[in-house]
């Protein structure tokens, strides 16, 4: 993204120099700044990158490796060229530019190579080094790159940033029992003279940006299906064959499917090669869209047989979203890491098109309300709360971007973009986009200034406030009755940060009655709007300030309709408006206008009644969140028994099994009676079986751990036990690394945390995130309270050193447990001790404690 003119870039260099026209000097600062990568956008093109690499078989020894890198360079200023590679000091061993050795720096994070090495034009650099282990993700038996957002650099010697896209091609020397894929196909393959390793070469890349470019290799299977002249192929290390074969065929389907829909959707061809997906077990993600080379995390796709529906629909989900990556984001890229959320919501809302036909049986706008909605609110709602874009200093912070304004609201956004310009205008608009700017790089303002064109509305002032600016409106409902019926009803929309902003928006407004709903679409466009059409109807029962799934707001409900919402909710014939209700209410249990036990209890009895599955899940997660979080341990104990019995008993009632898995887990989470835990610990010994439902591995796993969390007599032995059942080296992996966390011994568990502290033990984040959630488990809440604070400590080092969504999930894990005023208080203190704590940091800390402070208040009055 050129932010600034090149004038602008060019007296931010001066200045670096101390101001002396004669030595200008090229940005060095640590990460990788603006000023640097915009400086090399103007003096860097046609760069080629020709890595090989030699992966010894133990992840002890080194590896090693060499890069040619042709380029052209025009800078007429004559500043030195800077290559980004993390500690080069130590790592660099020779460069040699243009055929000769000439003298080199390093600074911070990068080489530094004089300008009188250079000509301006073609040029050519050689460099040998030994590659960094941070990105390359190493395991005994096998590796994987992963370099988003800015983490290439951690491992090579490369100019890292989105807009220099670059060819790519790539020789590995491997073990020879190994498998490699990387995002180009193989090109050659020969065995060494020891016959103990291969060479194998790949293809060259089209134009890619360095966060894109991948490969993995190690012991894996291959799997490849065809289609219609187009082959797949699927990578993995799962040993469970009856896992394999049930997913086999689906996982297959939905990439096709989803490419094929990709295809007619943009009409243009896949843009690359080939496309081959790896199953990485615990992966960082759920999925990351190398061009050519998916890679996911294997337990999102390869499904148990008690998955839930919303289970499937993720992993479809998932499968189209990274699919359309192919085009958005892989195929036109975003300028600057500003816009990565822009590749997102595009990846995220095609995904909800190319899904929604292979599940006819699902409410999608049901679907799309509650899988975008209470995630966005979520955060929307706090005192940290971000903008959909914004602005970026330095790569080294881009991975403090991401969340859930990204993925959640930003399709709200784009869904209320299409309705503005119509289905036909926002298409064109896309196709437009992609051809325009395919294998280069696009801003926001872009696709906005090609929409701008095709529409007759203002999309720049719509943008503002939707994109460029945090937080939602809240939407209220005024009503004036003339005797007993509708004489005026008007919407009315309030910027709670008292700024006069108005979203402009389409929303539907409901009059509920006992026997029927009335929609009444309206288009806000100011901050209120008169519904015309309401006038002269009978009050209303309850009004419900929008039931289409697409508004985006706190939408306050009145007294009268929170009443009978409380009362009357299971009754709503249509799903779609229990479900917007459901979302409703949570907004108004954070508020303190409903009372969490009230709501609890609306709960349980909607759970004997509720017959839409996408609603009984989103019913309970905010019944788990309500029994955790803002119910005292009393309160629980007093309702638990309730609790389980609703449960036990929708379980035994479910017809689908992902609807009684659904019930099951809801049930191992919250029972805590003796007589519940004894059900548990005999349906986790294979004494009692659940009539249509079949446990995994992976359930009975998560099973073992609730029973060790509320240490039932014997539980080590059924640790013991547990363990013995994992085959799968990986699984079995995970299930050691997590197992310290559960112990009853005070000590144990505060050694365990304690290793945190040292990178080498947060190399797998997943597990150490599964570690934490047991740490923090509320039944140790109390004794948990004494990690906080270090936790919060530890937060600028978690940045640095992992990935993207590491620190966000770092503090979840780390505050999930908690309700009392001592934890809130803990994390207040933090934050006021450090009025100059970066503010993206400081924004995730808020985000993450915000129901820690509402439980607090909530609960404790405090």
């Amino acid at each position: 993204m050129r932010t600034a003119s090149l004038g602008l870039v060019l007296s931010l260099v001066w200045a670096v120099g101390c101001g002396d026209p004669e030595s200008p000097v090229t940005p060095t600062g640590a990460g990788v700044p603006i000023e640097l990568a915009q400086l090399r956008d103007e003096v860097l093109s046609d760069i080629v990158y020709d890595f090989e690499l030699s992966l010894p078989a133990s992840m002890d020894e080194p590896i090693d490796g060499r890069v040619e890198i042709s380029f052209a360079w025009n800078d007429p200023s004559g500043r030195d060229l800077v290559l980004d590679f993390k500690a080069p000091a130590e790592r660099v061993r020779t460069v040699v530019v243009n055929g000769a050795a000439d003298g080199y720096r390093t600074v911070n994070d990068h080489v530094v190579v004089p300008a009188a090495a250079l000509r301006p034009g073609p040029n050519s650099m050689a460099l040998e080094f030994r590659a960094g282990d941070e990105a390359l993700n190493r395991n005994e038996t096998f590796l994987y790159t992963l370099f988003v957002p800015d983490r290439a650099r951690f491992s090579l010697p490369i100019f890292d940033q989105p807009s220099l896209k670059a060819r790519y091609r790539l020789t590995l020397e491997v073990p020879e029992a190994w498998t490699a894929v990387a995002n180009a196909p193989l090109e050659s393959e020969e065995v060494t003279g020891e016959a103990t390793t291969r060479i194998l070469r790949f293809a060259e890349t089209e134009p890619l940006p360095t966060y894109l470019f991948a490969f993995a290799a190690g012991e894996f299977e291959v799997d490849e299906a065809e289609r219609d002249g187009r082959t797949l192929r699927m990578i993995h290390r799962e040993t469970d064959e009856e896992k394999l074969a049930r997913n086999r065929d689906a996982i297959f389907d939905l990439h096709f499917d989803a490419l094929e829909w990709l295809e007619e959707y943009t009409a243009i061809p896949y843009p690359f090669p080939k496309l081959d997906f790896v199953l990485v077990p615990f992966f960082q993600y759920g999925g990351m869209e190398h061009a050519g080379a998916i890679f996911y995390r294997a337990s999102r796709l390869l499904l148990d047989e008690s998955a839930t529906q919303d289970q499937y629909l993720s992993r479809a989900s998932l499968i189209a979203h990274e699919s359309a990556h192919m085009w958005f984001g892989d195929l036109v890229t975003m300028q600057w890491f500003d816009d990565v959320w822009l590749k997102e919501v595009f990846a995220n809302f095609m995904a909800a098109k190319i899904v929604n036909p292979a599940f006819p049986e699902v409410n999608h706008d049901l679907r799309f309300l509650l899988y975008h909605h209470p995630g966005a609110y979520a955060v929307d709602r706090t005192a940290g709360a971000n903008p959909i874009r914004q602005p970026l200093e330095n790569l080294d912070q881009a991975g403090t971007l991401y969340g859930a304004i990204i993925y959640q609201k930003a399709p709200v956004m784009m869904k209320q973009l299409e309705l503005l310009v119509g289905d036909e205008v926002f298409r064109q608009g896309m196709r437009d986009y992609l051809n325009r700017f395919e294998f280069a790089n696009a801003t926001w303002y872009d696709l906005i200034a090609i929409l701008d064109r095709l529409s007759p509305d203002r999309l720049e002032a719509w943008s503002r406030v939707w994109v460029d600016q945090p937080g939602r409106p809240e939407l209220i409902t005024r009503t004036e009755l003339e005797a007993d019926r509708i004489g005026r009803l008007e919407l009315l929309q309030e910027d709670p940060a008292g700024e006069a902003r108005v979203w402009p928006q389409a929303v539907t407004v409901l009059l509920g009655y006992r026997d029927s709903v009335e929609p009444h679409p309206v288009r806000m466009t100011g901050p209120s709007a008169s519904l015309d059409s309401a006038v002269g109807r009978p009050r209303p029962d309850f009004v419900l300030p929008d039931a289409s799934g697409k508004g985006y707001a706190n939408f306050r409900l009145d007294e009268r309709s929170r009443d009978y919402l409380l009362a009357h909710l299971p009754a709503i014939d249509d799903p779609l408006v229990r479900g917007a209700a459901w979302v409703t209410l949570w907004d108004a249990v954070q508020e303190g206008e409903v009372g969490p036990s009230d709501f609890l209890r609306l709960c349980l009895r909607s759970l004997d009644t509720e017959a839409d599955e996408l609603n009984v899940q989103r019913i309970l997660r905010y019944l788990g969140r309500t029994f955790w979080r803002l119910q005292t341990a009393e309160q629980r104990t007093a309702v638990v028994g309730q609790v389980e019995e609703l449960l036990w008993r929708g379980l035994a009632r479910a017809e689908a099994t992902s609807l009684k898995g659904a019930f099951f887990r809801a049930y191992r989470d919250m029972a805590l009676t003796p007589d519940g835990i004894e059900r548990l610990r005999a349906i986790w010994s294979e004494e009692v079986d659940i009539p249509g439902l079949v446990l995994s591995e992976r359930d009975l796993t998560d099973l073992a751990f609730e029973l060790a969390v509320r240490e039932v007599e014997g539980w080590e032995g059924i640790l013991d036990r547990q363990a013995e059942r994992i085959d799968n080296p990986d699984r079995r992996a995970r299930f050691d690394f997590i197992r310290p966390a559960l112990s009853s011994d005070p000590e144990v568990r505060e050694e365990r945390f304690e290793s945190f502290r040292e990178e080498v033990n947060r190399e797998h984040e997943p597990w150490v995130v599964s570690s934490l959630i047991y740490l923090h488990h509320p039944l140790r809440a109390e004794h948990a309270a004494r990690f906080i604070t270090p936790s919060l400590e530890l937060l600028e080092e978690i940045q640095r050193t992992g990935d993207i969504f590491f620190p966000k999930s770092w503090l979840d894990a780390t505050i999930w447990g908690h309700s009392s005023t001592g934890a809130a208080d803990q994390v207040r203190t933090f934050l006021e001790a450090r009025p100059d704590y970066p503010p993206r940091l400081r924004g995730k800390i808020l985000q993450s404690a915000d129901p820690l402070f509402r439980a607090a208040s909530i609960v404790h009055g405090s």
